[in-house]
């Protein structure tokens, strides 16, 4: 690294430190996230039927599990080139993935074609969402990080709420075809507002194919290894609900599976920004402390509902844990992070979480295979490994904390 980079970069971060607002590039941001997760959120409900009508019922749990094996995979690649190239033509790759797969959708006819497809899919959360973070990180004061990661968390869950009961009510009113090409709309129209921003990254690099090589620094950031470790525990949960509430929501009664979905991100949205400002000011561990434990708690309640009602009151349950966790351990990668490698730490968790989903998705799928007696089961284990992660930030994390902080003093 040039003693110029490191001129650079620290004259970044202390303007970075001074600014007092948000300002309009990072709302454009939040909006373009917006339609991001609308976009491919808004098939999820409606995938399971589908791949059933395709002869693919034993397969469910690929459905989710393929999808984050290649945005796992496309984060090393995403992250290094969003430090190198730039952070809005990662973006752009990605939501671009988005629009072109939404219309082949409908174009596949096979379980194996499918299954491909989303393969394929999964790329576009490789890489638009790493390049959002590292943006954020670059355009908002660096004591508000938490607040900022909130309110970005919040126009991303609005994404993820209306996605799924916009795509269900499009799927009842019109077709699945009609709701892919929605899928597709939303995507584009998130491009377009990445179009018109202005990239953050100073002295960008055009894009040479060397940087395509990976080496074992581009896939693991030590410096956020803690927080990776919490996200990968607590995603799993996250893979279980994606795969089997579906199926969970016809089983109780509830007439649009996206109910589930809407009820959990409401309760996320009310939480996000007042969870982030507290993280600020209290700290990041002091919020997962009682996340994580939440999180454990209402995994165990939604796999003991019964009626519609109590499935969707702990949904809202789930929601308010998810809405306090998420944010913290963005804002805390951060945190942690060397600036000139930000993108490469926010990739490392990425690749943590999209782990932990794609794990409890696919194990979801086995445990289950539509056997709708087993689905509590599949709660439990997402409980127990939030509980991991609770045990591991109380009994290991903090304590090597003050151990290192008192042989330093």
């Amino acid at each position: 690294m040039s003693s110029i980079k490191k001129m650079k970069a620290s004259s970044a971060l202390k303007k970075n430190k001074n600014t007092s607002a948000f300002n309009l590039q990072f709302w454009l941001l939040c909006i373009s996230s917006f339609l991001f997760f609308s976009s491919f959120n808004m098939i999820i409900p409606e995938l399971p039927s589908y791949l059933t009508s395709l002869g693919g019922a034993a397969y469910k749990g690929f459905i989710i599990s393929l999808f984050t094996l290649t945005a796992a995979l496309s984060r090393p690649f995403s992250g290094k080139l969003a430090d190198t190239i730039g952070r809005i033509p990662i973006m752009i790759i990605g939501a671009g993935v988005c629009f072109v797969i939404g219309f082949v959708y409908p174009m596949v006819t096979t379980v194996a074609g499918f299954l491909l497809l989303r393969l394929l899919h999964g790329f576009s959360t490789g890489f638009k969402p790493t390049g959002t973070s590292a943006y954020v990180a670059d355009v908002v004061p660096m004591n508000r990080r938490g607040e900022a990661m909130g309110i970005l968390g919040v126009f991303g869950s609005l994404g993820i709420a209306a996605g799924p009961a916009v795509g269900g009510l499009v799927a009842q009113l019109y077709s699945t075809d009609i709701m892919f090409y929605a899928s597709s709309a939303s995507a584009i129209l998130s491009v377009i507002i990445l179009m018109g921003m202005k990239e953050t990254l100073p002295d960008k690099q055009r894009f040479q194919w060397h940087q395509l090589y990976i080496t074992r620094g581009d896939i693991f950031e030590p410096l956020v290894k803690a927080p990776s470790i919490i996200m990968f525990l607590s995603a799993y949960s996250f893979g279980v609900v994606l795969t089997i509430i579906p199926d969970f929501s016809d089983y109780l009664g509830v007439t649009n599976r996206g109910y589930f979905f809407a009820s959990f991100t409401a309760a996320s949205i009310l939480v996000r920004i007042f969870a982030g400002k507290i993280s600020d000011k209290y700290g990041r561990t002091t919020v997962l402390r009682y996340s994580t434990l939440m999180v454990m708690v209402a995994m165990i309640l939604v796999g003991t509902a019964q009626t519609p009602f109590m499935f969707l009151m702990y949904a809202a349950l789930l929601g308010i844990a998810a809405g306090m966790n998420s944010p913290t351990i963005f804002a805390w990668t951060i945190d942690l992070s060397n600036p000139l490698r930000r993108a490469k730490a926010m990739a490392t968790m990425y690749i943590a979480m999209e782990i932990g989903i794609g794990l409890g998705a696919l194990i979801t799928g086995f445990l289950v295979n539509n056997r709708v007696d087993r689905i509590p089961y599949t709660f439990y284990i997402g409980a127990f490994l939030s509980g991991v992660a609770f045990l591991y930030l109380e009994f290991y994390y903090l304590p090597l904390q003050t151990k290192l902080k008192d042989n330093e003093n």
